[in-house]
């Protein structure tokens, strides 16, 4: 089969494909959420302006505020907080502000390079990537605001470890997730006791897949940052990924700089997040290709995961996202 009958296969795919499942996820999502609302007295929403968070920012939207609220208030009762490496794509922190001003939403930024000013955080060398590091200032961001339950948009299908997390995932007093040590949830019933120090990191759409994700985007016609959709960039061959060339991320010897229709399929340090090839400008056509997708956003755009079959495990141990 060649490539254009494949892409008209897939077409005819999409025209038919339901997405009536949106509905029970979106439900699931906005009931955790309001879980989080009222069992916790510290919470926040972990948002990055990448398109899961701001999947989840549409589902809280619907959940306590808006149009689709039920309190009209339009405000969301737990600030938004921000991990902020200061190698970010200014497209996304960009996004991030715009849609936290419209929504009226505190906005907590808390910065790694902080972290490196206070000396909890030192690099091997001036290059190394503060992707890992962003654990760390994290953990100092729970002590000073004292929050006792974090919201994130990470899923299962992204990578293995998270695919063997729960739902409300407890952290002891250090901050460290023990996989061991998970609380059951039967019947969707969390566990949500703690002790002085502890607390809980939430993953309301654990149970979506990136096709959910896109379709639910394209649904609603949630405003993305720009980068999520095809554009020219340049980039070399890094180890088969595209790596962006950036002042951060400099050609290496030998490596030739090419110029390429690309789109992100997840967002994050730009040491470490590489970009897809593709000519797809709208949700719509995403869908089309995640239906081909082989590899998972992770697997094909995080060259930090590609250290080991672990290496996300062990940041999760040691308090990452």
């Amino acid at each position: 089969m060649n490539a254009r009958t494949e892409q008209e296969l897939l077409k005819q795919t999409v025209h038919h494909l339901s997405n009536a499942h949106l509905d029970a996820l979106e439900e699931e999502t906005i009931f955790i959420l309001r879980e989080v609302a009222a069992t916790f007295e510290r919470p926040t929403l972990l948002f990055s302006g990448g398109k899961d968070s701001l999947v989840m920012l549409k589902c809280a939207e619907k959940a306590f505020g808006g149009k689709d609220g039920p309190s009209g208030s339009g405000r969301l009762p737990y600030p938004l907080l921000m991990i902020d490496t200061g190698h970010n794509f200014p497209e996304v922190t960009d996004f991030r502000d715009q849609r936290a001003k419209e929504l009226g939403a505190e906005l907590i930024v808390r910065s790694v390079e902080d972290s490196m000013q206070r000396g909890t955080v030192r690099l091997a060398h001036p290059g190394e990537s503060r992707n890992v590091h962003q654990s760390v200032t994290l953990l100092e961001a729970i002590e000073e605001f004292r929050f006792d339950a974090l919201i994130g948009g990470a899923r299962r299908d992204e990578e293995k470890a998270r695919a063997k997390e729960r739902i409300f995932s407890h952290r002891d007093s250090f901050g460290q997730w023990q996989p061991k040590a998970q609380r059951p949830e039967l019947w969707t019933l969390f566990n949500t006791r703690l002790a002085p120090g502890e607390h809980f990191r939430v993953f309301p759409i654990s149970n979506w897949t990136e096709l959910d994700v896109w379709q639910y985007i394209e649904r609603e016609a949630i405003a993305l940052p720009s980068i999520y959709y095809t554009h020219k960039r340049e980039v070399v061959d890094r180890r088969g990924m595209l790596a962006p060339v950036t002042e951060l991320t400099p050609p290496r010897e030998g490596e030739q700089v090419i110029v390429r229709d690309v789109r992100f399929r997840t967002v994050g340090d730009i040491t470490c997040t590489c970009p897809v090839a593709s000519t797809a400008a709208t949700a719509a056509d995403i869908v089309i290709e995640t239906l081909a997708a082989e590899v998972s956003e992770r697997g094909a755009t995080r060259m930090d995961d590609q250290t080991s079959d672990a290496s996300m495990e062990k940041r999760k141990k040691d308090g990452y996202f």
